[in-house]
């Protein structure tokens, strides 16, 4: 059984006259009748009454007319399917994203894809950059939006697009602030003070680009690194420095992240940034993917 057989059936069933279906697919009326006969056989079922002047469907037939016309429907638009897959307006995307981008970058850049491409199956999940990057050389995500990675660093499978630069902040406890503890107070936080603090920050191994920034912070200023907690969600390190456990120093977008108990400082002096971009597969010729990077600009923070 092919579409050309059905076609021919539903011919057949709505003139109900082989010699007109046959005239109307453009055939002789005899290879009409064995193909129908054929058609009939394989399914072991009877489609057509016939007598020497009349075509009736059988009760078969005309309920399986309906289900033909919808294999005939479908059929008619794959070709138009394969075309919009070409072009990225329908398919797949699997995007990941540091925690950090959900507080700059991630909404705007989400939203501006969905409105273009409304029809793209986009499916997210939060996961450290080093994470990503494992799951972008297995072939579970398409693109992910990570920290800056070093460009010695960088797998030579995958390429890289900077998005956004931003500065770091200090996050401090609120308390620390309304207590007027030393240095807290000021409107920018001098790297004297916030270095006596107890530091909160990423493990290395999860988000060593990052990690990197803050203990270059302290190099830059010759004050040994210690770490008194870690944690590897952004929103977790903001939590634990609003129950007082320490500081800590984040993405200034992260100020997004409005949580009791924590207070956003500027730092005073030479401050450094941080980078966040996209980073994908080079072979990956996902149709998706190259409209949703092709949609992707850089963003300025505000």
């Amino acid at each position: 059984m092919d579409l050309r057989q059905l076609r021919q059936f539903v011919a057949v069933a709505e003139e109900l006259h082989f010699g007109q279906a046959a005239a109307r697919l453009n055939m002789t009326q005899p290879p009409l009748s064995q193909s129908i006969q054929a058609l009939e056989r394989e399914l072991g079922v009877q489609l057509f009454e016939r007598t020497k002047r009349t075509v009736e469907l059988t009760s078969v037939g005309r309920q399986w007319l309906a289900h033909v016309r919808q294999v005939l429907d479908g059929a008619s638009g794959l070709a138009d399917t394969a075309r919009r897959l070409s072009r990225g307006e329908i398919g797949s995307l699997r995007l990941s994203f540091v925690s950090t981008a959900d507080y700059s970058v991630l909404p705007e850049m989400v939203g501006r894809y969905r409105a273009a491409y409304p029809h793209v199956e986009l499916t997210m999940r939060e996961a450290t950059s080093d994470v990503q990057i494992e799951a972008l050389l297995a072939d579970e995500v398409d693109v992910g939006l990570i920290i800056a990675p070093s460009k010695a660093s960088l797998h030579q499978s995958l390429c890289y697009r900077p998005l956004l630069s931003e500065p770091l902040v200090a996050a401090v406890p609120t308390s620390w602030v309304e207590a007027g503890r030393q240095g807290f107070g000021a409107p920018a936080l001098e790297p004297a003070d916030f270095f006596r603090a107890p530091l909160i920050v990423f493990p290395r191994r999860a988000a060593p680009a990052f990690h990197d920034i803050v203990s270059g912070y302290f190099a830059e200023h010759h004050v040994p690194f210690s770490t008194y907690q870690e944690a590897i969600q952004m929103q977790t390190i903001v939590g634990l420095v609003a129950s007082g456990l320490g500081v800590a120093l984040v993405p200034q977008s992260m100020t997004n992240l409005q949580r009791q108990g924590a207070t956003y400082l500027p730092l005073a002096g030479h401050v450094p940034s941080v980078e966040t971009g996209m980073a994908w597969r080079r072979s990956d010729r996902n149709p998706a993917l190259e409209t949703f990077l092709a949609a992707a600009t850089p963003f300025d923070i505000a």
